[in-house]
This record gives structure tokens, sequence and C-alpha cells, in this order.
């Protein structure tokens, strides 16, 4: 692992744990049956342990899958505030009209079921084929099993349970003390060659235990 890293006055610390490396996150990955393969991993959640400040910038392509406008809706009800956001790959869930809006909307219902929130706090990602519905009874199933596993440490399944046509996982994290004190961001991502234009259909999720208002933490995630 590299070593820590002055800049200007902050020192950069690489940090174990990827997307749960933060204080008060959780996650935790499972295959609920969208992949044909019986032990990949095809179903995640990331859930904060109450709701926290949300930012998030999406496709710019005018042909928009459900997850996407779903999530968009949630975050402009919400002010920009989340408490989970539940991933699976295999079916992008996108180009499947009506059927799909409901399916995405009943994917952020049952993880709020089971966390005791609003489903305007969970955001919604899907990624693979495109044209096909999603398996909602496998789906909904897996999603209670996976809200019931969550943990601190499990960032290397969220990690693995996004991919598709990835070579191999993504993910980090990072500690940085400032003259204030300290907090960590983490991070995964999957995608190849899906960055353009504007991050195209690659998904990245971030998570820290910096308390930062959503209106900061949306100008930071636009500017970087």
């Amino acid at each position: 692992m590299p070593e820590a890293t002055t800049v200007q006055d902050l020192t950069i610390t690489p940090a174990e744990g990827g997307i749960t490396a933060p204080d008060g996150f959780r996650s935790a990955a499972l295959h609920c049956g969208i992949k044909a393969k019986a032990n990949a991993l095809d179903l995640t959640v990331i859930a904060a342990d109450s709701p926290v400040s949300a930012a998030a910038i999406f496709t710019t392509n005018l042909a928009q899958a459900a997850p996407v406008l779903v999530s968009k809706d949630h975050l402009a009800r919400t002010g920009g505030k989340a408490r989970a956001i539940v991933v699976n790959s295999g079916c992008a869930n996108a180009c499947t009209g009506d059927q799909g809006m409901a399916d995405a909307a009943r994917m952020a219902a049952d993880v709020a079921t089971a966390l005791g929130c609003d489903p305007s706090e969970v955001l919604v990602a899907s990624t693979g084929v495109i044209g096909v519905n999603l398996k909602m009874d496998r789906v909904s199933s897996g999603i209670q099993g996976t809200v019931a596993a969550l943990a601190r440490g499990k960032g290397s399944e969220t990690a693995r349970a996004i991919m598709t046509t990835d070579p191999f996982p993504k993910e980090y994290a990072v500690t940085v003390q400032t003259a204030r004190g300290s907090f960590t961001v983490g991070g995964t991502a999957k995608g190849s060659g899906m960055i353009e234009p504007n991050m195209a259909t690659m998904l990245g999720f971030l998570t820290t235990d910096a308390r930062v208002s959503p209106a900061l933490l949306d100008r930071a995630l636009r500017e970087s």
C-alpha cells in the first residue's frame, strides 16, 4: 500500500475497507439469480446508519434508464439526502418502459422497508443487459437477504457485485488529516471504457464521514 502523502496542509493516507471505510457505512452483496453463474455476486446494498447528505451526476444521454430517473426524483424530493443505494448487475433495467420504472421504484421501496426509512431516501442503480426486465421476485428476496447481512468490511463484495465486463474489481479509500480533524473517503466503481461522455454508463459510488451539506457536496462532486 502506498505511504501517506502531503498536499498543502493535508495528510492523505490510504485506508482499508473501500466503500465502507468511512464511519457509519455498511454494505453487503449476494447472488440473487440475475446473473447465470451461480456464485456471481449480482446485488448489493450500501447503507448509511442514518440519512446523510447525497449528491449525484448522471448520464447526459437522452435515453435514460429507469434507475436513473428514479434516483434523480428521489434526490430532488429529499433535497439531497439518502440512506442507501441498491445496485444490481446483469440487467441494466434500461429501455424497459413502465414496467422498468415500477421495478426500480420497487427496489427502493423494498430496501426502505428493510431499513425502516422512506423510499425516497434510497437510490437505485442497475447495470448489464439492455432491454430486458428484472426478475423482481429474485431481486426482492435478495434485497431482504442483503440488508440482513449489512456490515463493515464488506466493501470488496460490493466492488465485485457491480461488475459486468470489468476484468477486475475497483475500490479505494483514504483518510485525510486536516488541522480541524480527520475524515475518510471510500469509493468503488465499475466500467471498462465507459467513462465518455461524462461517465456515460459507468457506475461510481463514494462515501465519506465528513460533515458536508448537500449543496457543498454537489459542488465538490461536479468540480472534481
